[in-house]
């Protein structure tokens, strides 16, 4: 009578323990920016990311994705909160996030403390490139120099003497002097840092009209961006002096700045007239039901969520083993939108970059369209200072 106790008691453990086992779930804690005037670059990357998982059918391998969002309302200490609600209270296995890099200087080590994958769709500060890696952060953007360094090559190689260097003060807006200053050699008549957050730009426009460089380069993301290329072409200077910027006049704000922004430059790892299959079909994708243009945010936000589907399938599901994950997730083995993608040692991509430039599309939407390739294939110069043992 004991034995067959024991062993009705095994086999209804394995009906309970059967449907618990197929209601495993791959959870996922997406933390951007979604309230502010930079909310519409959170959005892109939300929706980018969501995009891809209605691709996959809702599963990675075959597991169904449990998404939860939340808003890191652009504050680090709300943003460190919401973190921690998503690893203690959701007990997510990835975190994927944010857009700012002041936000990922927050929350970085409370997730990677934690053991949990921190994959950025955005954010790419130096401070994490170098010494401070760890297999548990990874950047499917870029580090946040190497988009201002297309744009200091091309200031160089076009022969522009004199540039103004206009950027919101904090991590990314100096990594992109830094980035800029890599490859140009001329004179910088001047370096303004402004609070991030800052909508008037009317003194600094007064100072650039007076000292009339060849060229102004300026790092201002969202609304920054928006109400800068309004009042510097309200201001009579877009004709004149030509504007080289990163992420200041992108798919996020180009429908706030339409003719304002048109002709203006910019450095990206893609823009949607990229002519390959993969990246048309992403484009109308996600314009069918986002009823916008993708910006980077978008693309980078849906290879996000195709690298965590590789990691996942590499291991059949099994995310207890850290280290397996953890170089699953640098095997990059999918199909990036903008084409040729894979980690460098330190988690941050190689990949190619680009010049842009604002046009008028036939059917009244604005975007950025390819000008030139500037880097190939192009590594952060960081990475030589990350070693395994990160």
């Amino acid at each position: 009578m004991k034995r067959w106790c024991l062993a009705a008691l095994a086999v209804l453990s394995c009906l309970i323990a059967a449907p618990a086992a197929a209601q495993e779930k791959i959870k996922i804690g997406v933390i951007v920016t979604l309230s502010g005037p930079a909310a519409v670059l959170g959005q892109q990357a939300r929706d980018g990311f969501a995009l891809a998982v209605k691709d996959l059918g809702g599963k990675m391998g075959d597991k169904t994705v449990e998404v939860t969002v939340v808003d890191d309302e652009l504050k680090p200490d709300a943003a460190v909160t919401k973190v921690k609600g998503l690893l203690e209270r959701d007990r997510v296995d990835f975190v994927v996030g944010p857009i700012f890099s002041n936000i990922l200087q927050a929350i970085h080590r409370p997730v990677v403390d934690n053991k949990t994958f921190l994959i950025s769709p955005n954010a790419g500060p130096s401070s994490y490139a170098g010494k401070e890696c760890s297999p548990f952060f990874y950047v499917t953007s870029y580090q946040n120099d190497q988009v201002h360094e297309i744009l200091g090559k091309v200031a160089q190689e076009r022969g522009y003497k004199r540039v103004y260097l206009l950027v919101p003060n904090y991590q990314a807006g100096r990594d992109s002097v830094a980035g800029f200053k890599l490859d140009y050699k001329g004179e910088v008549v001047e370096e303004s840092y402004m609070p991030l957050g800052t909508l008037d730009f009317q003194p600094e426009l007064t100072k650039i009209a007076s000292q009339k460089p060849d060229a102004v380069f300026t790092f201002m993301p969202g609304g920054m961006g928006v109400n800068l290329v309004k009042q510097y072409r309200q201001a009579g200077l877009a004709d004149s002096i030509p504007v080289l910027s990163a992420f200041t006049v992108d798919e996020s704000t180009l429908p706030a700045q339409q003719d304002a922004a048109l002709g203006m430059f910019g450095g990206a790892d893609w823009a949607p007239n990229l002519d390959t299959p993969q990246s048309k079909k992403f484009v109308s994708a996600y314009e069918a039901a986002y009823n916008n243009v993708p910006g980077t945010y978008a693309m980078q936000g849906y290879d996000t969520a195709l690298l965590i589907d590789s990691a996942v399938k590499a291991v059949k599901g099994d995310l207890s083993n850290k280290d397996a994950v953890a170089a699953a997730l640098k095997k990059a083995d999918f199909a990036s939108l903008r084409g040729s993608f894979k980690f460098n040692s330190n988690g941050y991509p190689i990949q190619d970059f680009y010049l842009t430039k604002v046009a008028k599309r036939s059917d009244g939407k604005f975007q950025t369209e390819i000008v030139q390739k500037v880097f190939e294939n192009y590594g952060d110069r960081y990475a030589k200072d990350c070693t395994p043992a990160n």
